[in-house]
């Protein structure tokens, strides 16, 4: 898997524009970026992980566990990494994107590029069933699992599929729809239970 590195502050302005769940603000720094990526996974206890084992490793940490320093945002094709002045990107897998669900009850948040250091759902550590079938009925993930502290559950799908997503809880149940291109959404949080 090649990973890219990317400087600017306009990558990371954007990345955290298009991250609905961001609370950190944008801090544009002229100084240069002196970090290397190995030093700055090492840092946050990541080195010698791929891009999917860091979206794995940073969606399932303990809140309490999470960085205060880093964003990480899953986009279609990469994460975004970043702190203070550094900022690269991972290049994530041409055949598989990530969907991150928070499924809700009774309050939800605007959120499209999922951010695994600031986004939190209702359901914290809730035990919940996962049904995702695409457009010609394929089931593509079903399974008995449990949401993250962050109330999220995270899956991989396959890339350019779109289809239905059903998570049922406590007796509840709701859906809602996906697309798994390019342009589509990493962050579900329109996933109501009724």
């Amino acid at each position: 898997m090649s990973r890219s590195l990317t400087f600017g502050g306009a990558l990371l302005a954007l990345t955290l524009v298009l991250t609905g769940c961001a609370t950190n603000d944008v801090q544009e720094s002229a100084a240069p970026m002196e970090t290397t990526q190995p030093e700055f996974l090492t840092a946050y206890g990541l080195d010698g992980m791929e891009a999917v084992e860091v979206v794995d490793q940073l969606d399932r940490l303990a809140l309490a566990d999470r960085p205060t320093d880093l964003m990480a945002s899953v986009m279609p094709e990469h994460v975004a990494l970043s702190s203070q002045d550094t900022a690269f990107e991972m290049a994530l897998p041409d055949d598989t994107f990530y969907l991150s669900i928070a499924p809700y009850v009774t309050q939800m948040h605007e959120c499209y590029y999922h951010s695994l250091t600031t986004c939190e759902g209702e359901l914290s550590n809730a035990s919940v069933h996962v049904k995702i079938v695409d457009e010609t009925g394929e089931v593509l993930v079903e399974e008995d699992t449990t949401t993250f502290d962050n109330g999220f559950v995270g899956v991989w799908v396959p890339r350019d599929t779109a289809g239905t997503i059903e998570i049922s809880y406590n007796g509840m149940t709701g859906t809602t729809e996906f697309v798994a291109t390019d342009g589509g959404a990493t962050c579900i949080t329109d996933l109501r239970l009724t």
